[in-house]
């Protein structure tokens, strides 16, 4: 299997060696690395963990509907510059998070719009985080002209899911498929065409079954591929490679070959 994880948090540089050394005995070949602002001032050690294994992680940036109060206007500068730099694969994640409210919704929106416009004017693509807000995220999103970007850990309804395909936006799907009582999310990535989906853990965050309870690593993304997988009904290496592929067309990365090629 050479699969890709599209969306972890890896923020403990001194952890990081042996993460990578599990995930690639497991399958995986690549994994983008999400960079967060903190606090003023604080954007995380994403970029820092990126760089000691450039190779296998793609690094990104952006302001957390969670953190969008937090944030001056130094930040978003902060934040452009960041985002300029070659390496650095894609804008976010930025979003809306209406479940938990953590800042004003006109604050996430507002900070929301920023990095929409961002990403368009560094032809970059967009990570997208999105709870509770389907609706309003898309009429952003359609609104700012965005039209290359995932939705990261997806987990809305099929008409949820057409909705952001017309966008020409990915879907990327996370140990939450392979829960209960997810008939819903199933349904939308039964229906979602190979080409626009992509994989994830979200690590350290839904480990998947068998794993979870316990804290997520890029490793167990190949539990996700085979759950997807089995919706499909096709083989798990062949979703393992078109995710990955969709995954490096998407953040702009190179797979390596495949051992022995």
């Amino acid at each position: 299997m050479r699969a890709v994880d599209s969306h972890c948090h890896l923020e403990r540089p001194e952890d990081v060696a042996a993460t990578i050394e599990r995930a690639k005995a497991a399958g995986v070949v690549h994994a983008v690395v999400i960079g967060q602002f903190r606090e003023p001032g604080d954007f995380g050690s994403a970029l820092e963990v990126a760089r000691a294994a450039p190779e296998f992680l793609s690094p990104t940036m952006g302001i957390h509907p969670h953190d969008a109060a937090k944030a001056t206007e130094r930040d978003l500068e902060t934040l452009a510059e960041i985002c300029r730099r070659p390496n650095v694969v894609a804008v976010g994640e930025a979003g809306l998070d209406f479940y938990y409210d953590h800042s004003p919704r006109d604050v996430q929106a507002t900070m929301f719009r920023r990095q929409c416009a961002l990403a368009v004017a560094l032809d970059k693509p967009l990570v997208v985080h999105v709870r509770d807000a389907h609706l309003r995220a898309h009429e952003i999103i359609r609104g700012q002209g965005v039209r290359r970007g995932v939705i990261h850990c997806f987990t809305g309804d099929l008409k949820d899911a057409r909705r952001y395909l017309e966008l020409g936006f990915y879907l990327s799907v996370s140990g939450i498929l392979t829960y209960k009582r997810t008939e819903g999310l199933q349904e939308a990535v039964r229906f979602a065409p190979l080409e626009f989906l992509m994989v994830e853990t979200d690590t350290p965050y839904l480990a998947p079954v068998p794993y979870r309870g316990r804290k997520n690593e890029p490793a167990y993304v190949t539990e996700v591929v085979k759950k997807l997988a089995e919706l499909k009904g096709l083989p798990a290496e062949a979703v393992a490679l078109a995710t990955a592929q969709n995954s490096a067309t998407l953040f702009g990365f190179k797979l390596p070959p495949p051992i022995g090629a």
